[in-house]
């Protein structure tokens, strides 16, 4: 059976609280499908959610190491605070922290807003601390990428050789700008040489017709899915991840996936912990006794790999291509120990 590196992983904001009814009734029905304990989250979110994190990781029988990362604040050029969402928003030096208590298990990836006036001076200091590449959330900062003043970031990272995850497609837990979620965001970053992975493959639903996010017909899929699947094929420093695609508005697209062998190399795996999903609900096209069996699963990143599987079965890139993308990000002393056995 596999073993593999989780490439999407989301540490959550110190401060998050869950003391409205509304999140602790959503931690209840759905903190349990990801392994987390909604007595201890109400309790104290943060450290009940690094907890569950770390020791679901070190129970896995299929995930060894996470990628993990935060999200930086919304700022304006002046590097002036506009936003911290209470949920996503981590700061790199939280992530510092869990990073180096649990070295063995995390490759860090820091999240810089390319608007803040000391952005290359900030990638400069995380990658000396041992972060192993950039994680864009673009569409929350309100930060196109194609504008020309953001060339440096881009170009210092590939200098560095430090990997960026850029989110792609719909986002559904922080205000978006929809300007900044199409594919279009990848064309500065990959022309200035960064080896840049495309989140969710792209794909996008709108409230008023989530109804096609549901469906297996290739005619309902995002335009930018299909444009990513050509864009992959011509460039040797694109990649993609399967965050979220277990998601009942991405998993449709999976039998699609599976068929296209020419991008299959440049596929990485990912879940997007700790965004929940169901297998049970999931129209994947998997029969429903096969959904409700991998639904049993308890472990969620054991149950990501067990339903992929059935899509990228053993033997597949899908479950070493994570060893390309971090060849020279990575910290030295995780160098060749990204565990990868078949």
């Amino acid at each position: 059976m596999p073993q593999t590196v989780d490439f999407h992983v989301h540490l959550l904001n110190p401060l998050m609280r869950v003391d409205r009814l509304l999140p602790r009734l959503a931690l209840r029905v759905l903190g349990r499908r990801m392994g987390l304990d909604p007595a201890a989250l109400a309790a104290d979110p943060y450290q009940a959610y690094i907890s569950s994190l770390i020791r679901q990781v070190r129970e896995s029988k299929h995930v060894d190491r996470i990628v993990l990362f935060g999200v930086d604040a919304r700022v304006d050029a002046t590097g002036r605070e506009l936003h911290r969402d209470a949920l996503v928003c981590a700061g790199n030096d939280d992530l510092l922290a869990v990073y180096r208590a649990n070295p063995d298990i995390i490759i860090p990836f820091f999240s810089v807003n390319p608007l803040r006036p000391d952005a290359l001076e900030l990638i400069d200091r995380f990658s000396e601390l041992g972060f192993a590449g950039a994680k864009f959330l673009q569409n929350y900062w309100g930060v196109d990428t194609r504008q020309e003043r953001f060339l440096p970031y881009f170009e210092k990272l590939a200098h560095k050789g430090l990997p960026l995850i850029v989110h792609l497609g719909s986002e559904g837990c922080v205000r978006s700008d929809r300007t900044c979620e199409g594919i279009d965001m990848l064309a500065q970053p990959l022309a200035a040489g960064v080896t840049v992975v495309a989140a969710h493959m792209a794909l996008s639903y709108r409230p008023l017709t989530i109804w096609k996010a549901f469906s297996r017909k290739e005619k309902n899929f995002s335009a930018d899915y299909f444009r990513l699947l050509e864009m992959l094929v011509v460039h040797d420093n694109l990649y993609a991840d399967l965050s979220s695609l277990l998601t009942p508005v991405r998993a449709g697209v999976l039998s699609h996936l599976a068929a296209q062998e020419q991008v299959h190399q440049r596929l990485l795996f990912a879940t997007d912990y700790p965004v929940p999903f169901s297998l049970l609900f999931s129209p994947c096209g998997l029969p429903l006794a096969t959904r409700a069996s991998l639904d049993r699963i308890a472990n969620p990143f054991d149950r990501y790999v067990a339903a992929l599987l059935h899509f990228f079965p053993e033997g597949h890139p899908l479950y070493t291509n994570h060893r390309k993308v971090l060849d020279r990000g990575l910290p030295a002393h995780f160098a060749g120990s990204t565990s990868t056995s078949m």
